[in-house]
Parts: structure tokens; C-alpha cells; sequence
């Protein structure tokens, strides 16, 4: 019963996710977010207050919805204020600071009462609201009707291409991710802590990667990073079917979460650079697409991991294998996507 907070936030994200892209062509991106946030912290107060499982779920899914807001936003707004030059460096800056908040509310969920773990964000987000409104500049642009094109952006092959490799890459990032920790229980009966450790390590290399994937993303491109990113990942994977001590298991988590989080720098940075016609529907999608490939890569990891304790890594592996090869071939289309069905941008 209690498992269900996992779904019941992720789904729900997925789905918001495709109404805050176009909802900021009318109403002031500022404005959206202040609300949203507003809204996230109350259903975090309220999951932290609940007195039942049934009153918790429902926060859950309030939290799902109104957090959806923060990356497509993010996106478009750096994508739209930001030098094509510079992106990639707050791109990167902007996803170290979510994975270095993930490991901290990691860390504190073993410590703390799990109450805390909901009234912590509700209080601080109810303060972060004051200090934006107050702070932040307003983001509206010219007047404009709301309008939703999603249908136009999906007939564009470019933009097919794109979200095909985000939707392979988080699947099959998550069908590993989420079961090493029963891998290294079950392969090589490690304890509970040292687990946690090297599970952690992923996140902690992940916070680096990020920032240096940002920089690579605009010094030596968004294309070549993401490929950097696919290559290291591959080599880890095909690591971990060995039977290898755990210093070089901790060396391999590290490369791990260096090439998830080089692989997604350069290509979230490679989603600003779109057209403007389609970046607010491709900031939205983004983070749909990420979140059902990644719901979809856990069960199929668990379908796999049932058969065989190295079959997963190998039949993903192999996947990984085919992603790192083709990541020119589908990328490259999206660096000249055209627009309107125009020619080619450069």
C-alpha cells in the first residue's frame, strides 16, 4: 500500500509535466512557478500532517503535479535568457543542484523521523515563495493565446529522433539503476550499508558530472558529451558482470554516475538550442518522456533480474552498446531541426 507513493507521485509528474510548457506562452513563467511552488510545499505539509495512508497518497499525487513545473520551466527560461554559448554551463549547474539535493534527502531519510522529510521542503518552500516573488524578475514576454503543439512538434523527425533517444536512455538507465541494490546483495552479499554507500557514490559523481558535462556540453559540444556520457556507462555495465572487489566496484559506481549525468547534460542542453517554435513542447516533454522511460526500465530491469542475476546488465548492456552508437546519428538531426517545416538551421 505504502509503495504506491512511488507511482502515484511519478505518474501524475509525467503527465503535468505536458501542461506547463504552454501554459507560460500566456501567463508569466515567474507567476507559474511562485504558484506551483506554493501548491507543492502545501501538499508536502500536508503528506508530513497526514494521519492516514489514504490522506498521504493524495499528497502525493499533489506533489507529483505541482513539481512537474520546476525542470520545464527551468529549461525554457535558460533557454530563452541565456547565451547558445553559456547554456550548457547552467544547464549543468541546474541538475548538479537537483542531484546534490537528492543525496541529501537521502541521507537525512535515514536519520530523521520520515515526517520531517515532508515538513522540511513544505516550510522552506513556503519561505523560497516570499523570496521569489519578491526577487525573481517577471518572465512574460509578448501576449500570446495559449496554444498546445505537441502535434506539430511530434510530425517534425528531428524532434522524433530527440525524444526516441531520451526515452531509450532513461529507460535503460533506470532498468540498471534501481537494481543494483539487489544485485550487490545477492551476487556478492554485501550489507545494508555498504550498499547504501556505493549506491551513493553514483549520486555524489552524478553532482560533478553534471557541472563538467555542462562545461564539456559547450566547449566541446552537445553531441560529443552525450556520446562521452553513453560510452562510460557502457564500460561500466559490462564491469559489473565481474566478479571484482569492491574498491573497483566503488571506482565503477563513480564512472557510472559520470556518464548518466555527462550523457544527460549534453543532451538537456541540446534541447534548448531548438527552435523556439517547439522548445516550450520539448521542455515538457523532456521530463514526461523521462519519467514514464524510467517507470517502464524499473519493471522491465525487475522482469529480467528475475531470470538471471547478470541478464539484465547484459540484454541492457547491450542496449547501451546500440544508444552510444547511434547517439550521433539521432542527436545530430536535432542541431538543425527545422522549423515549420522549413529548411535546415544551421
Amino acid at each position: 500500500m505504502a509503495g504506491r507513493a512511488v507511482w502515484l507521485y511519478m505518474l501524475p509528474y509525467g503527465i503535468a509535466a505536458l501542461f506547463y510548457g504552454p501554459l507560460v506562452r500566456i501567463f508569466d513563467a515567474k507567476k507559474v512557478e511562485v504558484l506551483c511552488l506554493f501548491l507543492f510545499s502545501l501538499a508536502n505539509l500536508w503528506a508530513g500532517l497526514s494521519r492516514n495512508i489514504t490522506s498521504f497518497l493524495a499528497a502525493r499525487f499533489l506533489m507529483g503535479v505541482f513539481g512537474a513545473s520546476v525542470i520545464p520551466l527551468a529549461l525554457i527560461l535558460i533557454a530563452r535568457h541565456i547565451d547558445e554559448k553559456n547554456r550548457g554551463r547552467l544547464v549543468g549547474i541546474f541538475f548538479s543542484i537537483t542531484f546534490l539535493a537528492s543525496l541529501l534527502g537521502l541521507f537525512l531519510s535515514g536519520i530523521v523521523p520520515w515526517r520531517f522529510i515532508f515538513l522540511a521542503p513544505a516550510i522552506s518552500g513556503f519561505l523560497l515563495c516570499v523570496l521569489m516573488a519578491v526577487a525573481l524578475p517577471s518572465f512574460k514576454e509578448d501576449k500570446a493565446a495559449i496554444t498546445v503543439r505537441y502535434g506539430a512538434a511530434l510530425k517534425n523527425k528531428a524532434i522524433i529522433y530527440l525524444f526516441s533517444y531520451i526515452f531509450l536512455s532513461s529507460l535503460l538507465y533506470h532498468g540498471i539503476q534501481q537494481w543494483l541494490a539487489v544485485y550487490f546483495s545477492a551476487r556478492f552479499s554485501f550489507n545494508q550499508l555498504v550498499i547504501s554507500m556505493l549506491i551513493t557514490l553514483t549520486s555524489a559523481s552524478g553532482i560533478i558530472g553534471e557541472l563538467g558535462g555542462g562545461w564539456f556540453a559547450d566547449v566541446i559540444g552537445r553531441i560529443k558529451t552525450a556520446e562521452l556520457g553513453a560510452s562510460l556507462m557502457v564500460l561500466s555495465v559490462f564491469l559489473l558482470t565481474l566478479k571484482l572487489n569492491l574498491f573497483i566496484l566503488a571506482l565503477i559506481m563513480i564512472i557510472w554516475g559520470l556518464g548518466w549525468a555527462f550523457n544527460h547534460a549534453g543532451v538537456s542542453t541540446l534541447l534548448t538550442d531548438l527552435p523556439r517554435e517547439f522548445l516550450n513542447e520539448a521542455a515538457s516533454l523532456n521530463s514526461s518522456v523521462r519519467f514514464i522511460a524510467g517507470g517502464l526500465g524499473v519493471a522491465l530491469g525487475g522482469v529480467f533480474i528475475q531470470k538471471g542475476l547478470n541478464l539484465n546488465f547484459l540484454i541492457l548492456g547491450w542496449g547501451l552498446i546500440l544508444l552510444a552508437a547511434y547517439t550521433k546519428k539521432l542527436l545530430i538531426p536535432s542541431q538543425a531541426a527545422p522549423a515549420r517545416g522549413g529548411s535546415l538551421r544551421g
